[in-house]
């Protein structure tokens, strides 16, 4: 099963920075690209950012560009979400999975939805 498992969130407040990280237990993460998905009260499921297997593609949904930054560490079997400049609207459960990431949009048919970790940003 390609479970994932993301750490990292918690409070924060507007303006503050946090990094979420998505490990990969039982299977190696450089076989596939990763999305991070965000998921707030009352809303659906959507794809914020992904990145390729080689990391040579990245893809930002407009409401994060220039504040949120995806990277992976393959060495490490890691992929992180470097979150700058949060905001309220940024209050959500964050998830990761294995996606087809492409220029303009996150293509994913994942089965496995994990816990995800929480993040909230409030004064």
């Amino acid at each position: 099963q390609l479970r994932v498992v993301e750490s990292g969130g918690g409070l924060e407040q507007p303006g503050g920075s946090r990094r979420l990280s998505c490990a990969a237990p039982r299977f190696t993460l450089e076989h596939f690209d990763i999305g991070w998905f965000r998921q707030a009260p009352g809303k659906e499921r959507e794809g914020v950012s992904c990145i390729s297997r080689s990391g040579d593609t990245t893809y930002y949904v407009d409401s994060i560009k220039g504040r949120f930054t995806i990277s992976r560490d393959n060495p490490k079997n890691m992929v992180y979400l470097q979150m700058n400049s949060l905001k309220p609207e940024d209050t959500a459960i964050y998830y990761c999975a294995p996606v087809v990431c492409e220029e303009d949009r996150i293509l994913c048919d994942y089965d496995y939805w994990g816990q995800g970790t929480q993040v909230t940003v409030s004064s």
